[in-house]
Order: C-alpha cells, then structure tokens, then sequence
C-alpha cells in the first residue's frame, strides 16, 4: 500500500522579528511591562519556529520606569519618555523591514503602537506606498490631551497617529498622519470616552463596534475591515490590544471590559487575516501578568499570533 507523505504545516515560512517594548508609562495599572515576558514564557518563538517560520528575538527596547521620571504634564503623563521609546522602537521596526523581516512587537502598553506603525510607515513611504492600519481593541485610544479624563497616554497613540495631539508623538520621522483614516479600521470597540466620540467622528477612521460584530458576524466585519485596510496600500499594520477579548478569556490585560469578542471568534479574526495573506507587521499589546491567571492571557496571545501567522486547524 503506498504510503502517504504527511506535510504538518502547510504555512508560507517568514523570517520574524521579536521585538519587545516594555513601556508601563503610559497608564496608571502597572504591570504590562512584564507583558513581553509572559508572552515569551507561553512560547511565542519556539511554537512560532514549529509551524514552520524563522524567529529571531531582538530581546527588549529600553525603557524608563515610573520611579526614574517625573510625570511631567497632568493631561499627557511621561509624554516626553513614551515619545523616546515610541522613536527607539520605530527605528529597529524600520530596520528589522530593511532588513527583509517581519516585525513582531510585544508591549507594553498601547502607547507602543505608536513607534511601530511610525516604523512601518516610513519603510513604505520611502517606497511611495501607503499602508493601512487594523486597530483591534475594546477602546479608539483616540483621545488627546485636552478630552483624555486621565492624561494616560495609552489613550492616545491612535490620536497622535492620525494627526492629532499629541504632535510630538505623532511627528516621528516628521510626517502626518502615518496612515489615511479611509485605510485605519478599528474592530471591537465598546468603550469610548465622550469627549473621545467627537474626535473620532472628526477623524474619519473607520469603526466596526462590538455591535457590528454582534449583528453581522466577525467573518463579515473582518472581510469588510481588510478591504478598506488594503484598499490602495501594500498591506496593514495589525495592533492586537488583549482587552479586545472578553475578560473571560483574557483576564490578565491593563484595562478589561466585558462583553468582548469570544475566544473562537478572536481566533476567527485572526486566522482570515492569514487567509488574506497582507499583514506587514504585528504586535500585541495590554498583556499584564501581574493580574492574569496562570498566564492564560498570555498564551491566548501566543495562540493568536499563530493564527495571525498561519496555523490552521487542517
């Protein structure tokens, strides 16, 4: 009888780069700067390398802590270090795409988008391309300093990336905004300040609420969100907040809200991104051992990154 060859993963192998950003300072919660640790305990590179990709770990980015800084201004705490950070990390991505890699970012808080996307951006625009940005979180992060109620920054990186305050943050390689708001699709959203809900109307960001997802299914608001992330870009940055996933599932993030996306579902969203087959760039972010449970979130966002990166069930 002849036998059958057995292929055990039928993914496209890439070449990752690990790249961690443990910046705490931009919300009140501590802890998140532990998150890229706990994502690399669960195992993020050797379970990426077994289904058939190249990792590298570039280990982590330094950064400040609360006890070395004063947080400056009351309504942007430690805007000048997360701006720092935020510039340092937007290098190495920029580098790590040079270098024909993959960039794969673990925060952190949010504020960390901020230096990846800039980094991504820039590497596309020096190519006369444009790319599009997938924003999946519970909350817009478009606050500024003068709506925040908190002044954390974390609530703002999405704000500063589409060109509004805070500038300084936004002006890494000195253009604004990194991406058009027609190609910036934010997922899941079910938490917004009000001061918030003006400036994203004014914005023009696209937003698929956790209603949408409710009403339509994900696999619809999914394809929906990668056509407009893609339309007219070479592809899209995926910003991956754990706090997307309902606390059930997720309970270890910086600032959890409950009525999330399920734990099939987030995987769902994940895996038609590999179906898609245009991510540029991925990070996770939020993840925060100090609260979690036997680091479930952690490998929940392992798991999520494998699907994002093709693993499929068949």
């Amino acid at each position: 009888m002849p036998q059958r060859s057995t292929t055990y993963s039928s993914v496209t192998p890439r070449h990752i780069r690990v790249i961690g950003v443990p910046l705490d300072l931009g919300q009140s919660r501590r802890g998140v700067d532990m998150g890229p640790s706990a994502v690399r305990v669960a195992g993020l590179d050797a379970r990426l390398e077994a289904i058939g990709h190249i990792v590298e770990d570039a280990g982590n980015i330094a950064v400040a802590i609360p006890e070395q800084k004063k947080a400056g201004a009351a309504n942007s705490k430690y805007l000048k270090e997360i701006t720092a950070t935020c510039t340092k990390s937007a290098d190495l991505v920029l580098k790590t795409l040079e270098a024909g890699k993959v960039p794969l970012i673990l925060g952190g808080d949010h504020s960390v988008a901020v230096g990846t996307v800039s980094g991504v951006a820039e590497f596309y625009r020096r190519k006369n391309q444009k790319i599009g940005l997938l924003w999946i979180d519970a909350h817009t992060d478009m606050n500024t300093p003068d709506s925040s109620p908190s002044g954390n920054v974390h609530g703002m990186p999405l704000a500063a990336l589409m060109g509004l305050p805070p500038i300084e943050l936004g002006k890494i390689y000195d253009f604004s905004p990194k991406v058009r708001p027609e190609n910036c699709v934010l997922v899941g959203i079910r938490d917004v300040d009000n001061f918030e809900k003006e400036n994203i109307r004014k914005s023009g960001v696209e937003v698929f609420t956790m209603r949408d997802i409710d009403e339509r299914g994900m696999r619809a608001v999914m394809e929906e969100a990668l056509r407009m992330a893609g339309h007219g870009t070479a592809g899209y940055h995926v910003s991956l907040d754990m706090d997307w996933i309902d606390p059930e599932d997720a309970p270890g993030v910086g600032t959890p809200v409950w009525g999330g996306a399920t734990y099939r579902e987030a995987h769902l969203a994940m895996e038609i991104i590999a179906d898609d087959g245009r991510m540029l760039s991925f990070e996770i972010v939020e993840v925060n051992p100090v609260i979690d449970e036997h680091n479930q979130t952690a490998d929940l966002a392992v798991e999520l990154a494998l699907s994002a990166f093709g693993k499929k069930i068949l």
